[in-house]
């Protein structure tokens, strides 16, 4: 993939700026540009490189390594200081050329339409699903992505967990949700030349946002809403911003056409939206597009129980209605029907995944895909069978230890209210959990978590989560304030035993017969972030070697 500088400058407003002193001879002209980088490391000849504005530090002191790795040109924002301007000076010596500065009023905002001229648009060659929530979305993701594959469609998806540019799904290594908008048109083209025609793609409120601009210039054609809860205040600051910037992927509907190629022929493609009419914000989702809008409720039965009635179902809105929910530790069971209009007759559900909140996802990908496709629900209904769960959402540890094992992402207030319920209602015996919260994210969620957590189980384990810039035994205080406020004293039923590795074993070693360790927070991650290095980990293996040391 090449382009000139110029068509990618075409695609957005900018100022391009020279510094007085620095070296010129005329040749620079238009620079072909073969990649874009907004990571210095990532710069090699021909780059594009993008200086991003920082939380601890400024990209613009990473121009000159950019420039001297061989960057055509460079996008930046705001001034630099004079020992940066003269480094910059200095590595345009030492390069002996010309190499473009171009000042832009964010950086970070002009590297969707950018990235998106760069691959040829390659959303509005796809039919692309977006999924937004605070809680189910890589679950959602997922099954959307196989239920389109059992289906007979060519897909993609890019989610927390894993992604597949048209092949089976792999690993995904970064903790980001969405990815910048480099590496998600990147993918997206990726997509489309591995024939894909279908993109599913998990959009988070921080990709969503116009401060990151993320998902800026992507086609949506579908958009689903799970649910919206306190979450990332750290970032949005209030919650009524935070469900906005959520809502902007049901605007982004109205904003695109939807006439499309795709597989080489050009159609219309028919948008709508999904939503969980159980969740309160429903509505203010559904009434962010003018197009159609489909709803999905279990009737709060697989949801948590917070003693309020449920949201009124709007009276024309199209549904799908689950009932006779039964979820064990390793599978679920349903009867879903179409309500309002929605046809399709009763349909029982079955699926290898356990947690009854993924009637949830199920019945929102079964709606993806119904709508999408055109495919009866009877049809579909059947694939929801073959659905693998994704790793690290109620995942099962089973060595034929006596005891249950279960590691899951949950990490805030909402997630512990859902899942802690159900399994408190099967436990036979006693309910352990090992738990932290992230650094430098919401601190008003941990208390909560603690208190919550003090409700239904009956031992907490605190441990490292991410502390990153944070003080961990600080952090881990500001949870345990809160599972004291609900009964649990320290050193009986609350530890702090901050190293995560350890925490699990103490875990482990206080478990019996009939009780259920629950680990929680970190899952599918590869990593414990701290402020000075960063500690490789899985929480899945870590526990099996426990259980191995064990003797299971």
């Amino acid at each position: 993939m090449e382009k000139p500088l110029s068509a990618l400058l075409a695609a957005i407003e900018h100022t391009r700026v020279r510094m007085d002193d620095a070296p010129a001879d005329g040749t620079t002209g238009d620079p072909v540009i073969s990649s874009l980088a907004f990571d210095s490391r990532d710069v090699t000849a021909g780059t594009l490189f993008f200086a991003l504005p920082g939380t601890h530090t400024t990209g613009n002191k990473f121009i000159p390594t950019a420039i001297m790795a061989g960057a055509a040109a460079v996008v930046f924002q705001d001034e630099w200081s004079e020992t940066i301007k003269f480094a910059i000076i200095a590595a345009l010596d030492v390069r002996g050329e010309d190499v473009p500065l171009i000042r832009v009023a964010d950086a970070r905002f002009v590297m969707a339409p950018i990235s998106a001229t760069f691959y040829d648009w390659p959303s509005k060659k796809l039919v692309v699903i977006g999924v937004t929530g605070t809680e189910g979305k890589s679950s959602t993701v997922s099954f959307i992505w196989q239920l389109l594959r059992l289906s007979g469609k060519k897909a993609g998806f890019i989610s927390t967990v894993e992604y597949s540019l048209g092949r089976e799904a792999i690993a995904n290594p970064q903790h980001q949700t969405t990815p910048e908008a480099p590496i998600i048109q990147r993918q997206l083209a990726q997509m489309l030349a591995a024939g894909c025609e279908y993109a599913v793609v998990e959009s988070s409120s921080h990709g969503l946002s116009p401060r990151t601009n993320r998902t800026g210039c992507i086609d949506y054609d579908c958009a689903v809403f799970m649910n919206v809860t306190l979450e990332h205040l750290e970032f949005h600051k209030t919650f009524a911003q935070y469900r906005d910037d959520k809502a902007n992927l049901f605007r982004k509907l109205d904003e695109c056409d939807h006439r499309k190629v795709i597989g080489g022929r050009e159609t219309t493609v028919s948008a709508f939206g999904i939503v969980n009419l159980e969740d309160e914000s429903a509505p203010y989702f559904a009434a962010a597009t003018t197009h159609p809008v489909f709803g999905f409720t279990t009737g709060g039965t697989a949801g948590k129980q917070t003693g309020k009635p449920l949201p009124p179902i709007p009276g024309d809105m199209p549904y799908l209605a689950a009932h006779d929910i039964t979820a064990t530790h390793n599978d679920l069971r349903f009867t879903v029907r179409g309500q309002q209009g929605l046809d399709g007759g009763e349909l029982t559900i079955t699926a290898p995944t356990p947690g009854a909140f993924n009637a949830y996802n199920i019945m929102a990908a079964l709606l993806a895909v119904f709508r999408l496709t055109g495919t009866p629900l009877d049809e579909i209904a059947p694939h929801t069978g073959r659905l693998v769960p994704i790793l690290g959402r109620m995942t099962v540890i089973d060595h034929r230890q006596p005891f249950e094992v279960i590691v899951d992402y949950a990490h805030t207030p909402s997630s512990f209210e859902t899942i802690f319920p159900p399994i408190r209602k099967r436990c036979a015996g006693k309910m352990l959990c090992v738990f932290g919260s992230g650094g430098e994210r919401d601190t008003e969620k941990r208390p909560l978590q603690g208190e919550i957590a003090a409700r239904f189980c009956d031992v907490i384990i605190l441990a490292d989560e991410d502390p990153r810039g944070e003080d961990p035994a600080e952090l881990l205080a500001q949870i345990a304030a809160g599972a004291e406020k609900a009964g649990k004293v320290q050193g009986k039923d609350l530890l702090i035993i901050p190293d995560r590795p350890a925490a699990i074993r103490h875990a482990l070693s206080l478990a019996g017969t009939g009780d259920i360790v629950l680990l929680l927070g970190k899952a599918h991650e590869n990593s414990i972030i701290y402020k000075d290095h960063v500690m490789p980990y899985d929480e899945i293996r870590e526990a099996e070697h426990a259980l191995g040391e064990m003797g299971y």
